[in-house]
């Protein structure tokens, strides 16, 4: 498999939850960890569609590459529950 880059999904922000100073992305927690294939030439950019096949326009990318060792997880360990299983599903294969 090619270069995967992990993504996240995110929760739209409320209003009345914006902080008034930091960045905008502060108290937006993933909905959802995706994994998409890297943009072509670019490893560090997420490609068009998310494995699961989600557009990554609006798509945060993880601040830390998957594990490129077998047997580990892909996604970051405190989001594990936020897995998207259809992502999750084509990663183990």
């Amino acid at each position: 498999m090619s270069e995967i880059v992990v993504v996240y999904e995110r929760e739209h922000p409320l209003a009345a939850r914006t902080p008034a100073e930091g960045p905008p992305d502060a108290e937006r927690l993933p909905r959802r960890v995706h994994a998409a294939p890297a943009a072509p030439g670019r490893p560090d950019a997420a490609g068009p569609r998310t494995l699961c096949g989600k557009d990554t326009f609006a798509m945060t990318k993880a601040p830390r590459a998957p594990s490129p060792r077998p047997g580990e997880p892909w996604y970051p360990d405190e989001y594990a529950s936020l897995v998207c299983p259809d992502c999750d599903a084509v990663m183990e294969i």
